[in-house]
């Protein structure tokens, strides 16, 4: 009974995280910017990784800020929807033990969910106009929209530090990129 209700809350948390989503994508598409390709050019980002988008029409697509943000929140989700309703399949025709793997799989897919919104929601909360966070097994990616005057090493060491203290990751497993 314990796991039918564990099983139910995370589901219902998923689905209300995907509702914010679709709901912020719906109300921000009036800030005209830049296209994407300008915006994540070699010389903008602050570490040697880049950030990279699945699908090929990606950066025709965006035409602002805005929507870059909603953007990659939505392929983000769309990700993690398609993962847990693989979990959910291998759950419901599996045996005990693999039941376990896929109720661990499925509480770390929420754990993550959880990170990244705590940490999206405390760097725009520092005055940073929007924010993406995503975390790989790799470390954290953090698109930041870039304030006047560009991201400083003052807000990488603000962003950084709340990624530290929102998961457990080190300092070299974060990465920082402005988006203009």
């Amino acid at each position: 009974m314990k796991k039918w209700k564990k099983n139910l809350i995370a589901v219902a948390l998923l689905v209300s995280v995907c509702g914010g989503i679709y709901i912020n994508w719906r109300h921000s598409n009036n800030q005209s910017v830049a296209s994407l390709t300008d915006k994540l050019d070699a010389d903008k980002i602050l570490s040697t990784d880049t950030l990279v988008m699945a699908g090929e029409d990606f950066n025709n697509n965006i035409t602002t800020m805005a929507d870059y943000f909603a953007a990659v929140r939505l392929s983000r989700q769309e990700a993690r929807d398609s993962a847990v309703a693989m979990l959910q399949e291998a759950m419901a025709y599996s045996e005990d033990p693999q039941m376990s793997q896929s109720n661990a799989q499925l509480e770390e897919i929420v754990q993550t969910a959880l990170c990244e919104a705590q940490i999206e929601s405390l760097v725009i909360a520092k005055g940073y106009t929007d924010c993406v966070a995503y975390i790989s097994a790799d470390g954290v990616s953090v698109a930041v929209a870039s304030p006047e005057g560009g991201l400083q090493q003052q807000d990488v060491a603000v962003i950084a530090d709340i990624v530290l203290t929102q998961s457990e990751f080190t300092m070299e497993d974060i990465r920082v990129v402005e988006v203009q």
